[in-house]
């Protein structure tokens, strides 16, 4: 049987990520970076395109129990055998120079077998590398990469069906590690980790990092275990966050909607830095700041909706044809296309963003102004654009509503910033009409007055559960009726069991392909946000109990949720839930908030 999403768990280094699956496998790791090539894509193949799995050795299905150490990112997994029981524990140190995958094997009773599987595989899978020994260790090279495995000495270690294999014992108390680190094949070996104070230093850097919270309401926990998600798929040299680290997993089992996901959003950036300055992280608040002010510099024509981890503009996107997907599900895509889309709603974005950090005291940038006025002044002569749309569609453009609410948002940010900073310069009059034309057109064109609700686009009887961020960002007040009335026709045609899809997928008119896709968990997080909002705060914590009750075992959320088959759904673990669900706790439960 294939796993499921939800069977996995991350772990990282703050510059990549892996994926350790309920049976002991890592089965999806890219090094260096978060996109670069797979060398464990067994999450979208199969074992021969490359996994690594320690496990007692006769335990053939999944672990008795697992868990994350308290507020880190070290896990734990743990086998009852009849032999007795075993515990793995995975992580990966901040790095020096190279990425390190630790893994420490540790007796708890007995005495138990205990069986190790590599198989390495890079370019997601596609390269079988040269195996040799160096100076006791086993080191893989094939073109650009090099992997060297080392372990204790006394454990026995062979190649077999080109697969490095290992077998041992453990007793309670003793300890086994193995230390996988990757480094550019032209350059020498980097300095060896030791596992077990790399393993210490984790644990103690990451507890400092969570004690940092401020959040001190109800499911402290599960808001802690969501910014430490947040924090793990941070690229931290550069300060930018990816959507998630994986591609292609999902959003129907079988289906076409697999996409990568391994960049940064801009659409993001508002809800981000407001987990980061509420929480209490300025320091990963202002680092994300400064990488969107240097990926959106240059000419506004030519602002994307994503770049890469450093701002990187061109992100092709081509299909590996020699991976079959997850459960199946073809095309597996590295890339992403819709970087050349245009969303007119990013503006909105950036500027509401730029506006946050300045209303919150983050430190200024020289040039922060000069970019936020340009922005607007490109918006002012090409706002009456159809677009693609927040949800990226590939159906065509459209004046979609949302994305003129967000049109809004820029130029009402820029208002406000002229009227409370007089040494600022540019057109407040200008601007203020602008501000005024696109709100009467939104409440003109978006909104049908029969059915008392905004539609999806200019014309549409669709709905677009991006439209319950309307009061959110100021455009109308929560208790506007045309606001209620959204929310009521989102809940009465958008909802599945409770749970809010993007839009409807009924036909492919919209988006361009066919087939379904799950109910989307940050809409979701969006309508709980959205019922506080307009009073109906008891509704609102009852839906947020909900979705926090689809996380998994170890507390991680995808991108979406299949309610008829009860799992999870899409990349894996998605930012934008976690992110989601971050804010609209502080939302509900903000009283309880400390300092």
């Amino acid at each position: 049987m294939h796993p499921r999403i939800e069977d996995y768990a991350l772990i990282g280094d703050e510059q990549t990520a892996a994926l350790v699956g309920r049976d002991g496998s890592v089965d999806w790791l890219c090094l260096p970076r978060f996109d670069s090539a797979a060398c464990f894509a067994r999450l979208l193949g199969d074992e021969e395109n490359g996994h690594w799995r320690i496990a007692p050795k006769d335990a053939r299905g999944l672990c008795t129990r697992r868990r994350y150490r308290p507020n880190t990112l070290v896990l734990d997994t743990e086998w009852d055998t009849e032999e007795g029981s075993v515990r793995v524990t995975d992580l990966m140190p901040q790095r020096d120079l190279a990425p390190d995958l630790v893994r420490i094997v540790e007796g708890l009773s007995g005495r138990v077998t205990v069986c190790s599987s590599l198989r390495l595989r890079f370019d997601y899978g596609s390269i079988v590398p040269w195996m040799r020994r160096s100076d006791g260790h086993h080191v893989a090279i094939a073109g650009p990469d090099s992997a060297w495995l080392r372990t204790e000495p006394a454990v026995r270690t062979w190649g077999e069906d080109l697969c490095t294999h290992s077998e041992f014992t453990v007793e309670e108390g003793e300890r086994v590690a193995f230390v996988l680190t990757w480094h550019p094949s032209h350059e020498p070996r980097p300095p060896l980790v030791d596992p077990y104070e790399a393993l210490d230093a984790s644990v103690e850097d990451w507890q400092i990092w969570a004690d940092r919270c401020r959040y001190d309401g109800p499911y402290k926990e599960e808001v802690v275990r969501s910014l430490i998600t947040l924090k793990a798929l941070t690229y931290k040299p550069t300060g930018g966050i990816v959507a998630a680290p994986t591609t292609s997993l999902p959003e129907e089992l079988g289906g076409v909607r697999n996409w990568d996901y391994r960049y940064c959003w801009l659409r993001d950036s508002t809800l981000t830095l407001n987990v980061g300055l509420s929480a209490g992280y300025w320091e990963e608040a202002e680092a994300w700041r400064n990488w969107l002010l240097r990926a959106v510099a240059g000419d506004p024509a030519d602002l994307q909706i994503m770049y890469g981890l450093a701002g990187e503009r061109r992100l092709p996107e081509f299909e590996v044809p020699w991976l079959c997907g997850f459960a199946g599900s073809a095309p597996v895509r590295i890339g992403n296309q819709a970087v050349q889309q245009l969303q007119l709603d990013v503006y909105g974005e950036v500027m509401d963003s730029l506006a946050l950090a300045r209303e919150a005291g983050l430190s200024t940038r020289p040039h922060m102004w000069a970019i936020q006025a340009a922005l607007v002044e490109w918006l002012r002569s090409h706002w009456r654009q159809p677009d693609e749309g927040l949800w990226e569609v590939r159906g065509g453009r459209r004046h979609f509503v949302h994305s003129k609410v967000m049109v809004w948002v820029a130029a009402d940010r820029a208002v406000s910033a002229l009227e409370k900073n007089p040494k600022l310069e540019g057109d407040l009059d200008g601007w203020r009409e602008l501000r005024d034309e696109v709100h009467r057109e939104v409440c003109e064109k978006g909104y049908d007055a029969e059915r008392n609700t905004f539609t999806q686009y200019y014309g549409s009887r669709g709905l677009d559960a991006a439209l319950l961020l309307i009061p959110r960002v100021g455009f109308l007040p929560p208790d506007d009726p045309r606001v209620t009335g959204t929310i009521e026709a989102i809940r009465a045609e958008l909802s599945h069991d409770g749970f809010l899809h993007r839009y409807s997928t009924d036909t492919a008119t919209v988006d361009g392909l066919q087939g379904s896709e799950g109910t989307f968990l940050a809409c979701s997080f969006w309508l709980a946000e959205a019922l506080h909002m307009a009073g109906r705060t008891q509704e609102a914590r009852e839906l947020f109990e909900r979705l926090v009750g689809l996380a998994n075992d170890v507390g991680l959320l995808a991108e979406e949720y299949d309610p008829v088959a009860g799992r999870q759904l899409g990349n894996f673990p998605q930012a934008f839930s976690h992110i989601g669900l971050v804010n609209t706790a502080l939302a509900l439960f903000g009283g309880d908030t400390a300092g």
